[in-house]
């Protein structure tokens, strides 16, 4: 899948800038629009708004890094849920087909005890009959 480049203008920190990616445009949009939340997060504290040029640039940075390490724990959170759950489900599914297998033998082992319980009933009728003829005699 060979995407071409993709040009768009942003507006970061009031300046226009050419963006160029092979993501969308509106990715790009995206990314700007964060760094701008960013931007404007930090200049609202005092203490930053009063840090050199370099120090707020670095300021800036770390504050990005501190978001991407969160999002990339709070991502690896995630996927051991998901394998723990995956996983789960895994041993709920053997688990229901060894129920399942247990209730088709249960349902076996019923009709077989039904048809044994009605050819025991027959054989009392027989029996019961048997004795009237036996005591008529």
């Amino acid at each position: 899948m060979a995407s071409s480049k993709n040009y768009t203008e942003v507006l970061i920190g009031g300046k226009v800038f050419t963006l160029s990616g092979f993501e969308s445009e509106d990715y790009l949009q995206k990314v700007s629009t964060y760094l701008n939340h960013k931007i404007e997060e930090c200049t609202s504290s005092e203490g930053y708004r009063k840090q050199s040029a370099e120090a707020r640039s670095v300021l800036l940075a770390l504050n990005i890094a501190d978001d991407y390490f969160k999002a990339k724990k709070q991502g690896g959170a995630l996927e051991s849920d998901i394998e723990s759950k995956d996983k789960e489900m895994y041993d709920l599914k053997h688990e229901l087909i060894s129920i399942q297998i247990k209730y088709e033998n249960a349902e076996k082992a019923l009709e077989k005890l039904k048809e044994e319980n009605q050819e025991l009933q027959m054989k009392i009728v027989q029996l019961e009959t048997e004795m009237k003829n036996h005591r008529k005699k």
